[in-house]
């Protein structure tokens, strides 16, 4: 396993990365990419048009909405 210092800076704060949280230094910042990837911050860009059954399953629903 490498060394703390060999380790590239954190992607998040930019402190030394920790082996145990790689490629970032610790539990929060991982937790902090995660956040990030699960609210749509960070996208994988395509160049596919959506079709209309896809639109049907990643329409975003509003929790105030009434359901059944």
């Amino acid at each position: 396993m490498a060394e703390p210092s060999t380790l590239p800076p954190c992607p998040i704060c930019g402190q030394p990365a920790q082996p145990q949280y790689r490629p970032f230094c610790s539990r929060r910042c991982a937790d902090v990419d995660l956040g990030r990837w699960f609210s749509g911050q960070y996208r994988v860009p395509s160049a596919e048009i959506p079709s209309a059954e896809d639109e049907k399953y990643t329409r975003r629903v509003d929790p105030d909405d009434e359901v059944g």
